[in-house]
């Protein structure tokens, strides 16, 4: 496992000898790479806001902003960059395909979700359903956690106008049967969303070849900054919705009698963007373009072969997800019989590494897998053998401490 060594000394976490910790939690943030927080620093040492002014320092920050969407297309391999929509995160994102999306619907209308889905991508839609009487549908998760894509036949119907899912389980890691999904929609006339919060961290995607109408991601999740994320829509959806926010910049015309709304993107980014932000997030996708990623995912199955292998060891441990290699993400999480998964982070974090635990903001998923709560670790391509070891010694040492 040769990868992380070359990598971690790019990412500023680990530029002293003694890092601060054994991270994995990387399902929660990712650590930020030196070429976004050196573009994101420079944007905003020297700082003007877009649009408009002709000097040259407005100028300059329109410039590096439309740098920054081009840059993000590119990693989407997203048609136009017009078609990239900067949020402040994929949060925002959902909410405002929730919004604008849902404003086109009606009473009785069906959106399908999935019981693997994080609030981002529920809650949003739970309240478009009390709010404007459409009907949610579920999609059921196996006993492993992964979503039964077979049931899409029985639950996908005429009045189904979307189809929600998130394109990796941030509590399983399981990867959504997206195809499946798209050829669902498709055949009922109704639009895809992905959210993709987990997977860009694992690589550029491919939205044409995904087949989805919408994609929501967050910066801070694939090595750039907080703050800023995307949502991605086809060009044709996006120019058919009405705005979400509303303010400055993204209007056409306005008078005491008339209103008219800007084209897409501008429609969607009202108010002073994250300028700062999006250079940096641009930096971050602009960098992941050029690793080798076949070569990444190997070495990131390869740890997480060897976590699940030693969470195997340990009888208390009940593994909430697949404990395959198949179709995942190296996201893993899990519950110790009577043992509260703070408690477990707690212990863990004392020993210097880093977890989270509670309902990962997937309750509905946690409930369906019959669990109250749970421990979990996450690997990133800078992660080592080490940061493995250290949390199976410290799994160990927190059973003794906690039995």
């Amino acid at each position: 496992m040769s990868s992380a060594p070359a990598l971690r000394e790019q990412f500023p976490f680990y530029a002293s000898e003694a890092p601060p910790c054994h991270y994995l939690d990387n399902a929660a943030t990712s650590q930020i790479h030196r070429q976004a927080l050196g573009a994101m620093v420079g944007q905003e040492s020297s700082r003007a806001n877009v649009h408009r002014s002709p000097y040259r320092l407005a100028e300059a920050a329109t410039l590096a902003y439309g740098q920054a969407r081009q840059r993000v297309a590119h990693f989407l391999n997203a048609p136009s960059r017009d078609e990239v929509v900067f949020t402040s995160g994929a949060t925002a994102a959902l909410n405002l395909v929730a919004y604008s999306f849902g404003a086109t619907l009606k009473p009785g209308d069906e959106v399908l979700l999935s019981a693997a889905e994080h609030h981002s991508n529920f809650v949003p839609w739970l309240r478009l359903r009390d709010r404007a009487g459409i009907r949610l549908r579920i999609l059921p998760v196996l006993p492993n956690g992964r979503i039964a894509s077979a049931s899409l036949a029985g639950l996908v119907t005429e009045r189904c106008k979307l189809i929600a899912l998130t394109h990796c389980s941030n509590v399983t890691g399981a990867v959504s049967d997206v195809e499946a999904a798209v050829a669902a929609a498709r055949a009922v006339g109704a639009k895809v969303l992905l959210d993709g919060a987990q997977q860009v961290q694992h690589g550029p995607v491919d939205v044409q070849t995904l087949g989805a109408d919408f994609y929501a991601f967050s910066g801070h999740k694939c090595f750039g900054p907080t703050g800023v994320g995307v949502l991605w829509a086809k060009s044709a959806v996006l120019d058919a919705l009405p705005p979400f926010l509303t303010g400055g910049g993204m209007v056409g015309t306005v008078s005491l009698e008339t209103l008219s709304f800007a084209p897409p993107p501008a429609r969607f980014e009202a108010g002073t963007p994250p300028v700062g932000q999006a250079v940096g997030l641009g930096a971050a996708v602009d960098w992941m373009m050029t690793l080798p990623w076949a070569e990444i995912h190997r070495y990131e199955s390869a740890l997480l072969a060897h976590l699940l292998e030693g969470l195997a060891c340990f009888p208390a441990v009940r593994l909430i997800g697949p404990d395959d290699l198949d179709a995942r993400l190296p996201i893993v999480s899990f519950e110790v019989k009577g043992v509260h998964p703070h408690d477990v982070c707690q212990v863990l974090g004392e020993r210097g590494v880093a977890l989270r635990g509670g309902h990962h903001c997937a309750q509905p998923l946690l409930a369906a897998l019959g669990s109250e709560g749970a421990t979990r670790a996450s690997i990133a391509l800078y992660n080592d053998l080490a940061d493995v070891d250290a949390f199976l010694n410290g799994l160990e040492h927190a059973l003794k401490v906690l039995s």
